[in-house]
């Protein structure tokens, strides 16, 4: 697949979809501040069901939510828009996260900047990003399949034991059909997309790649060697893995699923994409520098 990022703004938007963080009647501020500025623009704010009781409001089921939205809106953190790009993956619809949380790689509107932004939506002056998501296959007597914004984690679920597994690789363009690759020995590994680079993979000493390109990295956590190192791969590349270890399967943080209760389990990039809403001045090294202290003196 090729990400390109010439996505163009809205022609008009008239129905914006919102999602809170679960558990935070302290969003309400927020949400009441985007709906007046919406409205003085005759745009209809839709809520979720599962977010209309923490912000005092009617809500709808999400699957008629996002089929009649034009934007969707996550306020909270990270892990917020992660959990709706997940739900919303099939609707193709563009994300904008407002930042409520802490560190905010991806969400990047402050509180003070709703009003300022949603006149920029209107006025069409923002910029619309393509990001990767991976498809993921658990093989079993009953397959599962999911998605991952971030990464999907293959760990040990305590300190007792190591996780054990063997690596296959598969690629068209370098002739490869479920090639073993490595066995990883040690706390286990992370299969991360350049966006979730910055996220555990950053943690366990994995590199940070740009969230445009198109690439899989697959970096092991606390290995039992110290020559194991973590590695990119091309994007048309599949790896698989198999292990007889006790080892718990993370999709993004959110999803959790014993191994053992599966043969396999594959990651590939997908044919589909996120797109998220950013401010047109957004400059990715600027974000790094700030998130992560660089430059300082």
């Amino acid at each position: 697949m090729q990400i390109l990022n010439d996505l163009q703004p809205i022609e008009r938007v008239e129905c914006v979809g919102l999602v809170v963080r679960p558990k935070s009647p302290q969003l309400r501020p927020y949400y009441l501040r985007l709906k007046e500025k919406l409205r003085s623009f005759g745009i209809e704010l839709l809520v979720s069901k599962r977010s209309a009781g923490y912000l005092e409001c009617e809500g709808i089921d999400e699957d008629e939510l996002f089929n009649k939205v034009d934007i969707l809106v996550s306020i909270g953190g990270d892990g917020t828009l992660i959990s709706l790009a997940r739900r919303a993956y099939k609707y193709n619809k563009p994300i904008l996260g407002i930042n409520a949380g802490r560190l905010g790689f991806l969400t990047d509107i402050k509180l003070e900047e709703i009003e300022e932004f949603v006149q920029k939506i209107v006025q069409k002056k923002y910029r619309i990003d393509k990001r990767m998501f991976l498809e993921v296959e658990l093989e079993g007597e009953k397959n599962k399949s999911l998605v991952a914004f971030n990464d999907v984690v293959l760990i040990r679920p305590s300190v007792e034991g190591m996780a054990d597994l063997d690596a296959y690789a598969s690629s068209k363009i370098s002739n490869l059909k479920d090639k073993h690759i490595n066995n990883y020995y040690g706390d286990g590994l992370i299969v991360s997309t350049p966006t979730g680079s910055t996220a555990y993979n950053l943690s366990a000493g994995g590199p940070i790649v740009f969230p445009f390109t198109e690439a899989l990295i697959l970096t092991p956590i606390c290995p039992h060697s110290l020559t194991q190192k973590p590695i990119v791969l091309p994007a048309d590349f599949e790896v698989s893995f198999k292990s007889n270890s006790h080892v718990v399967i993370v999709i993004d943080g959110q999803d959790k699923f014993d191994f053992s209760d599966y043969k396999r389990v594959r990651v590939w990039i997908s044919k589909s994409s996120i797109n998220m809403i950013h401010r047109l001045e957004r400059n990715y090294f600027d974000v790094i520098k700030q998130k992560l202290d660089w430059g300082s003196k």
